[in-house]
């Protein structure tokens, strides 16, 4: 039929496509990661080894804190920053690059014993900077983490 084109990517389309893929993603400001939304283990794991410098390294600790304290947790890539939940669609906790700390959210942090040190304009948040020179309390984020994945998450 006259006009028809192929809806097969052609090589010079596959190419770019896979350039694109191999392309270092944008830093924002900040220095959070650009990465498209998407679900699943390996757009956090973009994230996390396009975190700058210093970053990175806690970004590599915390998603294993999260992994071991809950083991089945979900995972996504939304608005440029990991999500972990306990099910599809509802999330307790965020990361988030800024220039000088990483921040974690917890979307019903208010209910975590004790509370995370960061207040919210949420009521229901909490937050927990993380700087550079800080020494992270591995033992008391893992307890926020068991405790966050066991209350109601936040819907996005």
């Amino acid at each position: 039929m006259a006009g028809k084109t192929s809806k097969k990517p052609t090589k010079v389309a596959k190419k770019a496509a896979a350039k694109r893929a191999a392309a270092k993603p944008r830093l924002l400001a900040g220095g959070n990661p650009q990465i498209a939304k998407a679900y699943g283990d390996a757009p956090v794991q973009a994230y996390i080894a396009a975190m700058p410098g210093w970053k990175r390294d806690i970004g590599r600790r915390l998603d294993a804190l999260i992994v071991r304290a809950v083991p089945n947790v979900r995972k996504a890539v939304k608005w440029n920053s990991p999500f972990y939940g306990s099910e599809d669609g509802v999330w307790f906790l965020s990361l988030h690059c800024f220039t000088r700390y990483v921040k974690v959210a917890f979307f019903r942090g208010a209910s975590l014993k004790p509370l995370p040190p960061g207040a919210s304009k949420h009521k229901h948040v909490r937050y927990l900077d993380i700087r550079e020179d800080d020494d992270l309390d591995e033992a008391q984020f893992a307890a926020w983490v068991k405790q966050a994945s066991l209350l109601p998450g936040e819907r996005m």
